[in-house]
């Protein structure tokens, strides 16, 4: 959230409500120019919305982590309890 604050983006932390990206109907559809995501495989959703949208994806990924539909992969741990 502190990444937001200081370049000015959108945060949505919490869980993703489907259609986000890709239902214009509802109140909390977005279209943003860029998706991070912090694990690949907790937000698999949000990553195949973007996916329908065209929407570049960068995501913190393990070394298990899934990338499909992922265009940029930064190396991180995050699956530990000091990451």
């Amino acid at each position: 959230l502190k990444f937001s604050q200081y370049t000015g983006a959108n945060a949505m932390a919490g869980r993703w409500m489907p259609g986000t990206l890709t239902n214009q109907i509802t109140t909390k559809y977005l279209e943003p120019r860029l998706l991070i995501v912090t694990d690949p495989r907790t937000d698999s959703q949000a990553l195949k919305e973007a996916s329908y949208a065209n929407i570049p994806v960068l995501a913190l990924c393990d070394t298990d982590s899934p990338l499909e539909n992922v265009d940029i992969a930064i190396p991180a741990n995050n699956k530990g309890k000091e990451s």
